[in-house]
């Protein structure tokens, strides 16, 4: 046997409401209250019509002296009181009368009858987010993970909205938890991580096809963050540095190849050309010893070589000459 849920009475921001329509300030289930419906909001509007009616009333029993227009115009102004609703420009609400479904109201100034009429949830048909998150969920490759992402979804038709699910917000809720989880599980660990946006665009698809018949378009699903355990996390860095060491040793062993390729060249053109030799040693040995206070010792058969003549000892820029 299913237990009955306790009905709980809430306070009100309204005491006039209050002591008018006590009926309409109990939630809970049963008959008092179906959880698709809301309690009869009190506008500006319908109080402000009361008191005047109760005034107008005072006013003609003490011109006449007789309290029967006092009650009359009591009467109409508490009728006018809960008759008299206004729904704002993003809102719109389902009237049901006698339990049947007229139309939407809003949004703006409408009328229904007290009691024989009721209305359903107030539906926003603003841009709304919902915050999901995805805890210790694996990964296609076995990698448990965290996930933070944000729904973006409107209300198109508010009629659809409240007639074909009894909850819209929570559906929403589960089904992107869930659509998340699925699509995790999809995925390898470098997919979340560097294609967020695609993986996005297939959660935004995935939720549209399901909540479309309900009045309910998902416009985007942005994946906020990705967060794993710490110990893979060092793991995987490890692993980085690993394979920036392996690039440079590679790019390092390049360098040399060309380098050595470019000196074999340049080996068989200085064969072949004595002179172009001799200008390139006489140009080394500017620049080593250009520099203020440099020093720089010659073997006597590389300047023979270069047909100078002699031995060169020690040179330096400072002003050393050869004895």
């Amino acid at each position: 046997m299913i237990p009955r849920t306790k009905r709980v009475n809430r306070g009100s921001d309204n005491p006039l409401r209050d002591a008018l329509y006590p009926a309409f300030n109990r939630t809970g289930s049963g008959d008092a209250m179906r959880t698709s419906q809301m309690p009869v909001r009190v506008c500006n509007i319908g109080i402000a019509a009361f008191f005047i009616s109760v005034a107008v009333g005072v006013g003609l029993a003490a011109a006449i002296g007789h309290p029967a227009p006092a009650a009359v115009c009591a009467a109409i102004g508490l009728y006018l009181l809960f008759a008299l609703q206004v729904a704002d420009q993003w809102e719109k609400v389902a009237l049901l009368r006698l339990g049947r479904y007229v139309g939407l109201r809003g949004p703006g100034l409408f009328h229904l009858i007290p009691v024989v009429d009721t209305l359903s949830r107030y539906v926003d048909q603003r841009v709304r987010v919902v915050n999901v998150t995805a805890e210790s969920t694996l990964t296609r490759d076995t990698v448990p993970v965290n996930v933070d992402a944000i729904v973006f979804w409107v209300v198109w038709n508010a009629e659809k909205s409240i007639l074909e699910v009894m909850d819209f917000v929570d559906a929403i809720q589960l089904s992107a938890q869930t659509a998340l989880r699925e699509s995790i599980g999809r995925h390898e660990l470098a997919q979340m991580i560097t294609e967020r946006e695609s993986m996005g665009r297939e959660l935004q698809r995935i939720l549209d096809e399901k909540t479309n018949p309900w009045g309910i378009t998902v416009q985007s699903v942005e994946i906020r963050d990705v967060r794993i355990p710490q110990a893979l996390e060092d793991a995987m860095s490890r692993q980085a540095q690993a394979e920036r060491e392996r690039q440079a040793r590679i790019i390092l062993g390049q360098a040399e190849t060309e380098i050595s390729e470019k000196f074999a060249q340049a080996a068989l053109v200085y064969q072949n050309n004595p002179v172009a030799l001799h200008l390139r040693a006489m140009n080394m040995l500017y620049e080593a010893i250009k520099e203020k206070g440099s020093m720089v010792i010659v073997p006597s058969s590389a300047v023979e070589t270069m047909g100078m003549g002699g031995m060169l000892a020690t040179a330096s820029l400072g002003g050393a000459k050869p004895q």
